[in-house]
């Protein structure tokens, strides 16, 4: 909608969507930093704000036609921009807030998994549904009175109000139960592994960073005890950051990550211009619908988020309590011997899932039959989305939940820059095969060298992932003893 009515470039258009996913991913450090130092409520009253202003903006930019840049009357191309970066900030916000929470409430019980997979999965399925919305309820009607192309202006209001008061609803609903003894359990890990130095030890004691029963006296006042908590909990969380960014382990679970969704992003950003390329101009063939495979790449994404949880709940080992690094002296007790799959082995498995539906694209399985076009929504949807349940729940198990939030936002930072990477390819490709003429482009050259470079993206980012599990160094996680 965004070449035919307001005659944007697919680089616009790809400039759009990279800045909604810099703005989504981006900050993600800062909000999850803001999110354990206080809490998940103020977090989830910004996304609704920035959602509904965005989606707002959005709607009224479209309503105003071409922009000068494209001999159009209607506003610039700059406020569309600005408009999904607002979104992107919500989207990561209220994805954020809701996963934190449930990480924090229920990552330490025996479905912990779960408790991950039940938020992003939501999170995925909210595609499904919106876009059925936008098709079958807000459409233009055609002059004949039939069902047209989704009514964007509207669509984008309704997005605006909906999500405006999804976040309210969070602000009063999201809360952390018994974050202190969370702390202090973290604590007390943290003094046993011997990776305090006795001049911190002391320190912690003094200032209310240990056990403080025995330091405040019963004549202090709550406002000082309140204060001595903050200062504890600041100090501990600083500690987990530390020990997270100097931990080698995680730089590859964060490039894997990178070389993994940044295609993934891609595919679901472009998915209207892929299946334009798989069938001829003015061709009577059937060509399937832009929010047929949305649908689906959110239907098999949220059934992967949902089945990896609940596997890994079943067959993933469990450890207690964790090693905190490579250094750590804590080792997890065996458990109760039973049939197990490692939660690495599943993440795996889902980065094969994400290449065979990139290498079928590249091979022109779909091109000039769209209606194959659904196995690699299929397997596409269900490798990425299993990807983003699994990371960060690999994440809460090898370093904890206490400082969640800060965690996994340095990780789910970098789909950005793989979502601008590929974004980018995809255009070049594309663009390169149209030539100068401009306008849409057709045949399997349109994609072909994007999605094969894909292939072998997911495949270096296998590699990373098992070295970080298993490979021969002091660092790796089943060196480490940590039951992942």
């Amino acid at each position: 909608m965004f070449l035919s009515r307001l005659r944007y470039t697919q680089l616009q258009v790809n400039i759009v969507s990279i800045a909604a996913e810099l703005s989504m991913y981006l900050p993600v450090p800062i909000f999850g930093y803001l999110c354990d130092r206080f809490s998940p409520s103020p977090l989830s009253l910004f996304s609704g704000t920035t959602f509904g202003l965005g989606y707002l903006l959005a709607a009224f930019t479209y309503r105003s036609g071409p922009p000068p840049s494209a001999e159009g009357e209607g506003w610039p191309f700059g406020l569309m921009v600005l408009a999904f970066a607002g979104v992107g900030m919500g989207t990561s916000c209220m994805y954020l807030s809701a996963v934190t929470t449930c990480a924090k409430n229920f990552g330490r019980g025996e479905h912990a998994g779960m408790a991950l997979a039940l938020p992003i999965a939501a999170f995925g399925l909210s595609g499904l549904w919106q876009s059925q919305v936008g098709s079958r309820l807000l459409y233009e009607r055609l002059p004949d009175g039939g069902r047209g192309n989704v009514d964007v202006f509207r669509y984008f209001l309704f997005l605006s109000g909906t999500l405006f008061a999804a976040g309210c609803i969070g602000t009063i609903g999201l809360r952390v139960v018994d974050e202190g003894d969370l702390i202090d359990e973290g604590i007390e890990e943290l003094e046993r592994s011997g990776l305090l130095t006795e001049s911190e030890h002391f320190i912690g004691r003094e200032n209310g960073y240990g056990s403080i029963d025995h330091e405040i006296e019963e004549e202090e006042d709550r406002e000082t005890l309140g204060e001595e908590e903050k200062r504890k909990k600041t100090w501990f969380l600083n500690q987990q950051t530390s020990s997270f960014l100097k931990d080698p382990t995680m730089w590859f679970l964060a490039g894997g990550f990178f070389l993994v969704t940044g295609p993934g992003e891609a595919f679901i950003n472009n998915l209207g211009t892929i299946i334009n390329t798989l069938s001829p101009p003015h061709s009577h063939t059937p060509i399937t619908s832009a929010a047929t495979h949305v649908s689906l790449v959110a239907l098999s994404s949220t059934i992967a988020r949902i089945l990896t949880g609940t596997l890994t709940d079943l067959f993933a080992p469990r450890s207690a309590p964790r090693p905190l690094s490579a250094h750590s002296s804590l080792v997890s007790l065996p458990p109760k011997p039973r049939f197990t799959i490692s939660r690495m082995t599943f993440l795996l498995i889902s980065t094969a899932l994400l290449f065979l539906g990139s290498f079928l694209l590249a091979a022109g399985i779909a091109q000039d039959h769209a209606d194959r076009f659904w196995i690699v929504s299929t397997l596409v949807g269900a490798g990425y989305g299993a990807t983003f349940s699994l990371v960060p729940i690999v994440i809460s198990v090898v370093w904890g939940v206490e400082n969640f939030g800060t965690n996994w936002g340095c990780v789910a930072m970098v789909p950005a820059f793989g979502a601008a990477v590929w974004g980018i390819v995809y255009s070049a490709v594309y663009q390169g095969h149209v030539g100068s003429e401009g306008g849409e482009c057709f045949g399997i050259g349109c994609y072909q060298w994007t999605f094969g470079g894909v292939c072998g993206a997911v495949g270096v980012a296998g590699g990373l992932w098992y070295w970080a599990w298993r490979g021969n160094w002091a660092s790796a996680w089943v060196v480490r003893g940590i039951a992942i």
